[in-house]
């Protein structure tokens, strides 16, 4: 059985980073949609309700289920005797810190390998920081970000503002 980590902020979760998973979860037996949260990162939506909005969205998939973390990813899989881990990647920008980070993991553990899943062509262009700022400016987000989401985020960044 081949277990993966598919780790990142998703904050928010975008219709790519749904994408991934569902293409993620067809490749390995398992697959763990891991939201990184990172405490120095200021955050629009809790981890909690990143991994209930992931939780939703990604239901209909038997094989993949939804945690959060505060620490290292290498060391989350090791703890879930994951031997992948996926990172999606739109452009080269996002491939050359991806690749370096891949590297850093593999001197960490060795027995971890990264795979990396370009991004469908409907999502190349979309970022969560995009989406942020969208909302900001009240565009319609929808399409772009699992319905769960759309709420809470408008909610969050126009209190803000």
């Amino acid at each position: 059985m081949i277990r993966a980590i598919f780790p990142g902020s998703f904050d928010p979760p975008t219709m790519g980073h749904i994408d991934i998973a569902e293409r993620a979860s067809s490749l390995f037996d398992e697959v763990i949609v891991l939201v990184a949260d990172n405490i120095d990162k200021k955050s629009v939506l809790s981890a909690e309700e990143r991994v209930d909005i992931l939780s939703k969205s990604l239901s209909h998939l038997e094989n993949v289920s939804i945690d959060s973390s505060s620490g290292l990813v290498v060391r989350y899989a090791k703890e879930k005797g994951a031997k992948v881990i996926v990172r999606g990647v739109r452009a080269q920008s996002d491939f050359s810190y991806e690749f370096e980070l891949a590297m850093n993991n593999k001197v960490l553990n060795r027995d971890v390998e990264t795979i990396f899943i370009p991004t469908s062509q409907d999502y190349f262009l979309l970022r969560s920081s995009q989406v942020k700022e969208l909302v900001a400016f009240s565009v319609d987000i929808k399409g772009m970000v699992p319905d769960d989401a759309i709420g809470l985020l408008e909610e969050r960044i126009k209190k803000k503002g």
